[in-house]
């Protein structure tokens, strides 16, 4: 589908990567962009609509969507990062990481596919992570939530064939972001993230494996288990 003309809808607008979708598509020829936030008044880019919406609330979807109603291409971007092991951690906070990746996702995709039907079919754009495919104690249960959005992401793109709704998921390792503020080594330009998954809407791309480590892990899904996980030899 063409960004230029297209009316956008981006969740967890106000920050990181949410808010460089927000700026893309301004840039890109967007006839309206709607930044979407559980805060709207957090929301500060020029040439943007705010938007309440926390993805974890049903009753905040309904009202963005009764808002909303122009849509053609939906982004879920709105994340949580809570850190939690999935033996030691919280099991409020692993609740929280799949309420937020996966029943937010859900959530927020059933309530607009209508609407994206009505207007043309139009794009549906799920921000996913190289941790989809590859996991360690420390982001347990943010991996096993982006592992669920990643299967509902595919069974989404099956589901709105039929209305012409095309899905793109986008796989991403660390971004220089608040999120991976703790992490060192590589990381990569949210910026140039957001115009490389635009780019595949574009393009039609089911996927967007937007950096080396991505592709890496992803093609190491078809070998023996200990080429990504090295410990399990020792």
């Amino acid at each position: 589908m063409e960004i230029t003309g297209a009316v956008a809808l981006v969740t967890g607008a106000n920050r990181g990567l949410g808010r460089q979708f927000a700026a893309a598509l301004v840039e890109r020829g967007a006839a309206k962009v709607y930044a979407a936030a559980r805060n709207p008044e957090s929301v500060d880019l020029p040439g943007v609509i705010p938007l309440q919406l926390d993805v974890t609330d049903p009753e905040s979807v309904r009202a963005a969507a009764a808002i909303a109603g122009d849509v053609t291409l939906l982004v879920n971007n709105a994340g949580s990062s809570t850190g939690a092991s999935v033996l030691g951690g919280s099991l409020e906070d692993i609740r929280l990481e799949m309420d937020t990746h996966y029943f937010g996702t859900l959530a927020v995709t059933r309530e607009f596919a209508p609407i994206l039907e009505r207007n043309g079919g139009g794009a549906v754009l799920n921000v996913l992570s190289v941790l989809s495919w590859f996991t360690s104690p420390q982001v347990a249960a943010y991996s096993a939530a982006k592992s669920a959005a990643w299967s509902l992401t595919n069974a989404l793109r099956l589901e709105l064939a039929s209305q012409k709704t095309q899905v793109t998921a986008l796989h991403v390792g660390y971004m220089d972001t608040d999120m991976a503020k703790h992490v060192d080594g590589p990381k990569i330009d949210p910026a140039v993230v957001a115009g490389l998954a635009l780019e595949g809407v574009e393009q039609g791309r089911y996927e967007v494996l937007a950096d080396d480590v991505s592709r890496g892990v992803r093609a190491g899904l078809s070998g023996d288990l200990t080429g990504l996980y090295p410990s399990l030899t020792a």
